[in-house]
């Protein structure tokens, strides 16, 4: 799916074939900057993809066309929709034009017949969402038919590259070997030197290597001259023009030597085919193992895709049937039966089940779903049936949304690629520089003979130079750790938190909703001597149900939870600033704080003890009386989540602090912070003051993260170097930070911190080898170690290292697929088993 859609016309996607290194990157990217009104351009190479911003309406065709002029292509996708409504030539016209103007769309012709729209789209310009929702704007519906999914295509394209790399490597390996047995066999094993000279003859064996090896460079090889050859010629060149020059000049001298050696100094007619054909096979396997760790580094887009139900039962005029997914039409009704994946968002009408939403939250527990519970589409009903309205379909649903966010951090560009940038702009042309001078030297100054030593290191230098690994370093660190953290429920909404995230040195945390369930709850009710328990919280229950506080709310749900039948109440009656009374099947009951009890003429010396307690734990305590005694006293008080204390012992053992800050009251603020030992507190702040109170805490310039669920913490969400949103809070909220935990656990917050950790060094590790490899080796392929050591380092060595870098980058950003969270989410220690068993 796109991050640029029909409502954002300043921002356009597009994939971009082609590229083989950094350099291709680089190139596209000052291409695209030079239309007027691109605000900014991003190429990634892990994604092949482009993300253009315009300062105003995007302009496609000068898009394509600047990408076109610096020698690339991009896909494009074939679209069907079934458009209903239109009746007339007029409809048709109008509904084309609709489509056409959708940034992306390249044609579209409508069918009234078969009432058919057929589209060709821009990969990644234009999702089937944008496109349904032009032909809605014109008046009419539409719903796909076949459409290319973008992440199949990608992938039916990268294996189709495989297999062609797979054949050209087939064919150049074969015809290479008996170049390379025949030349370089006659220098090290006699007998295959004397089964040359006796049986075929040195000439007769030079015409057939020149012969195999043209086949390879000229057949498997011809990719990198299509290539490289027009790259050079717009004084652009990238990987695949070193390749074109360094084979080119091997195969050319050797063809020289070959049929025209009377022109060349005496004792320099060599020939260097097997260096040349050995360099194109040595490369094609390095692309082709490229290409499947490429498509490695993807999979977990394709497991979150995978995750969609491929069709729906669908209550259609009294009858079920079932229907494409892309058929579903919001306000459907959808039967799920036991073990069916729920295919769209939307709430329970009938039924009950239990989901597996472990998908979305990353808790292992089934979660118990009925009359007007929410459903998440790609989620696993394990017990039961139910039926439910579908409220989000196609790319509204939180599934799709997802899979963009997740597919838009991995195309980011973090801070830490801009040094690469900057080198990889003049890589290329510095190494053909770097080989023009080695050719120099050597003929002047090296040895006899000068002319074919010059060309040998000269070719070396021009084959083991390897942009293509600094090029990797960084984006597919970035694709494989997004992934990872989707996988394990953390979404970076922007790429660059992740490289901000791991140096964070304070974690301000709301407390409502984040450190707390953000709900009351009755947490304590100690019954005085004489009075039950379970008889005591009826009897109160029963007067709350006729007041409207949220404590009230909180002592019924308690009541009920505890399966007590709730007695009559007669004669209630709210005392404004004291409590509450009532007749309870009856007896006298009255509610309320210490000073109702007072007023009342009634003792609470007796539970002092407790009244400290609660104090101390941030609870205020209240009173019940029965028939003129008192019963009980109770606390209600939004409790601390279970998992919040582990959380906070593992941000400290971390070395960070952490800071709450919190609208609630700083007695009750402190109470908690004392209970999980946080660092500092800010209490009693309005919104705007949770901003300041950020930047009090950027003091001698820490890096802050506030993790954040309501609307009030928008504004910090926003501010702070790093905003973290709970994933179970409000869409505002989620809006304005960088990084979301699809759960409501606070434990996704050490988490977030060690993948991305892990994801920067990762990267760090991938830069130090693209940099240390190409510092070190390209200076000794020029013949650094001659001079002292008598080593050169011969072209077919240089290409299988070129090969292998970036296959070694490729590999090191995969090991992050074996990312550990530091903290796991455990099963909640519950009678699973029976709640499965209720619920059938």
């Amino acid at each position: 799916m796109s991050p640029a859609t029909a409502t954002d016309p300043a921002l356009l996607g597009i994939y971009v074939e082609g590229m083989s290194c950094a350099s291709c990157v680089n190139r596209i990217e000052k291409a695209i900057r030079t239309v007027p009104g691109v605000k900014s351009a991003a190429v990634n190479l892990a994604t092949e993809r482009a993300d253009v911003a315009f300062t105003g309406p995007a302009d496609l065709g000068a898009i394509l066309k600047a990408v076109q002029n610096a020698g690339y292509s991009t896909r494009t996708d074939s679209i069907e929709l079934a458009v209903e409504g239109a009746t007339c030539a007029s409809c048709v016209n109008r509904i084309e034009a609709a489509l056409k103007r959708v940034p992306g769309v390249l044609d579209a012709a409508m069918n009234l017949a078969t009432e058919r729209a057929f589209l060709r789209v821009v990969s990644g310009a234009a999702s089937v969402h944008d496109l349904m929702t032009a032909v809605e704007r014109a008046g009419y519906t539409a719903r796909a038919v076949a459409a290319e999914n973008p992440e199949d295509v990608q992938a039916e394209a990268r294996e189709r590259e495989a297999r062609s790399l797979a054949r050209a490597l087939s064919v150049s390996a074969v015809l290479t070997l008996p170049v390379f047995v025949l030349e370089m066999g006659s220098h090290f094993v006699p007998a295959i030197h004397d089964f040359v000279m006796t049986s075929i003859g040195m000439q007769e064996s030079w015409y057939l290597q020149f012969l195999l090896a043209t086949i390879v460079l000229f057949g498997p090889g011809l990719r990198f001259f299509r290539k490289g050859v027009p790259a050079l010629l717009r004084g652009a060149p990238d990987m695949n023009s070193l390749v074109a020059l360094g084979t080119a000049a091997a195969w050319s001298y050797s063809v020289v030597a070959t049929f025209a050696s009377s022109i060349l100094p005496n004792g320099t007619a060599n020939i260097y085919y097997e260096a040349a054909a050995v360099i194109v096979t040595l490369i094609l396997l390095g692309r082709y193992l490229e290409n499947r760790a490429k498509g490695r580094t993807s999979e977990a887009i394709k497991r979150l895709v995978g995750l969609q139900a491929k069709a729906a039962r669908v209550v259609r005029d009294g009858e079920t049937v079932e229907v494409p997914l892309d058929q579903v039409q919001m306000g459907d009704l959808i039967l799920v039966r036991p073990g069916d994946k729920v295919p769209v968002d939307g709430e329970v009408v009938d039924g009950s089940s239990y989901v597996d939403e472990s998908m979305i939250t990353g808790e292992p527990v089934p979660v118990a779903k009925g009359l007007g519970a929410s459903v998440v589409g790609g989620t696993i009903n394990k017990t039961g049936a139910f039926t439910f309205r579908a409220t989000k379909v196609g790319a509204d649903t939180v599934l799709a949304q997802i899979i963009r966010m997740v597919e838009q951090a991995q195309g980011a560009k973090l801070p830490i690629q801009a040094l690469v940038d900057k080198v990889t702009a003049w890589f290329v042309p510095a190494v053909m520089l770097a080989a023009a001078a080695t050719f120099v030297v050597w003929l002047f100054f090296g040895p006899t003979p000068a002319l074919s030593f010059a060309l040998v290191n000269a070719v070396a230098v021009l084959i083991i130079a390897c942009p293509c690994a600094m090029g990797l370093a960084t984006p597919t660190s970035i694709m494989v750790g997004m992934g990872r953290a989707a996988e394990m429920g953390i979404l970076f909404r922007k790429g660059e938190a992740l490289q901000t995230l791991k140096s964070a040195d304070v974690i301000a945390v709301d407390k409502t909703g984040t450190l707390t369930k953000g709900r009351p709850e009755l947490t304590d009710l100690i019954p005085a001597g004489g009075f039950d328990r379970e008889e005591v919280l009826a009897a109160v229950a029963a007067v709350e149900t006729r007041s409207e506080h949220p404590i009230g709310e909180a002592i019924i749900a308690a009541a009920n939870r505890a399966g007590l039948t709730l007695p009559e109440v007669e004669g209630f009656d709210a005392i404004p600033g004291f409590g509450a009374k009532a007749q309870v099947g009856g007896r006298t009951v009255q509610v309320g704080a210490d000073r109702l009890m007072t007023k009342l003429g009634l003792d609470v010396s007796a539970f002092a003890g407790e009244v400290n307690r609660l104090g101390d734990e941030g609870k205020s305590p209240l009173f019940a009386a029965i028939d003129g005694k008192i019963a009980a006293v109770i606390a209600v008080s939004d409790p601390i989540k279970q998992t919040t204390i582990e959380a906070v012992n593992t941000l400290h053992k971390l070395g960070l602090r952490v800071a709450m800050i919190t609208g609630d009251n700083r007695k009750t603020a402190e109470a908690i912070a004392r209970r999980l030992k946080i660092d500092e507190v800010v209490a009693e702040v309005l919104p705007d003051g949770k901003v300041q109170a950020l930047e009090n805490l950027r003091a001698g310039d820490r890096k802050v993260a506030f993790v954040g669920d309501g609307i009030n913490d928008a504004p910090a969400l926003a501010a702070a170097d790093v905003g973290i949103a709970i994933g179970t809070g409000t869409d505002v909220a989620i809006e304005s930070a960088n990084v979301v935990l699809m759960s409501g656990d606070l434990r996704g917050v050490p988490n977030a911190i060690a993948l991305s950790k892990a994801t920067i060094r990762n990267i760090k590790e991938n830069l130090f080898w693209a940099f240390a490899y190409n510092t070190v080796l390209v200076p000794v392929a020029a013949g650094a170690l001659f001079p002292a050591y008598g080593l050169l380092l011969s072209p077919m060595i240089a290409a299988g290292a070129m090969a292998l870098s970036s296959v070694f980058v490729l590999g090191n950003a995969l090991r992050l697929k074996r990312f550990r969270a530091p903290m796991k989410f455990d099963a909640v220690q519950t009678d699973l088993n029976g709640r499965l068993a209720a619920a059938q």
